[in-house]
């Protein structure tokens, strides 16, 4: 249901307002003349979530060391 991925979209978009706005653009920009609007709608909403969850494994890997500098 759309419920379920709006829920999921809340993650990295917080606020609704914005999430709306967001949603809206992205699927005018992905949306292509031979699928159904609502269809575009829930993959965004499916990629907003994904997106959060990509966040969340980034954030578990271990930093990369910085390369240290050296006088001159």
């Amino acid at each position: 249901m759309r419920s379920n991925l709006i829920y999921g979209a809340l993650n990295p978009v917080e606020n609704r307002y914005m999430l709306c706005q967001l949603v809206s653009k992205a699927t005018r920009k992905f949306h292509r003349p031979a699928t159904r609007v609502q269809d575009t709608m829930n993959q965004v909403l499916k990629q907003f979530a994904d997106a959060r969850a990509a966040e969340r494994v980034m954030a578990l890997a271990e930093p990369v060391a910085e390369s240290q500098r050296k006088a001159a």
